[in-house]
């Protein structure tokens, strides 16, 4: 029997909103980079929360998406993209080198690319979010 769970929701709300809050690297590329380059090379109390709720998350939705596999909905297809966030937060956490390459270049405030790659992550966190809230107003609905 297909169920929207209590937390599916959250899931795809938190997600929203962590990818729409890159609009402040659009504002101010530099306060941005500098922001999450910091965050990402010191390891705080900050870092480790956030990771730890990010990874969690992602472990959440992947096992929904396997205890539900001979029935569910279309958007638990994307819990699967939970195994690129915890390799991103495996390599942020370990310092791969070839991995904090690409994050340094991901934040070079000059770079032509900034408006393309942080857009499309915020318009990623547009739709995530929206389908969220969709859940969120479906579960309320049943």
């Amino acid at each position: 029997m297909k169920k929207i769970y209590w937390y599916e929701p959250w899931f795809f709300i938190f997600f929203g909103i962590f990818h729409l809050h890159r609009i402040w690297g659009l504002i101010d590329r530099q306060a941005y980079a500098s922001f999450w380059l910091y965050v990402m090379e010191s390891k705080g109390l900050f870092y480790f929360v956030l990771m730890g709720i990010l990874a969690g998350l992602c472990v959440l939705g992947i096992g929904t998406f396997f205890r539900n596999l001979h029935y569910n909905y279309w958007w638990r297809w994307i819990y699967l993209c939970g195994g690129y966030v915890l390799f991103d937060l495996f390599a942020i956490a370990t310092g791969l080198n070839f991995w904090h390459e690409l994050l340094i270049a991901m934040f070079e405030v000059n770079a032509s690319y900034w408006n393309i790659l942080w857009g499309g992550f915020i318009l990623l966190g547009a739709v995530v979010f929206g389908l969220g809230y969709y859940l969120l107003w479906r579960r309320k609905r049943k």
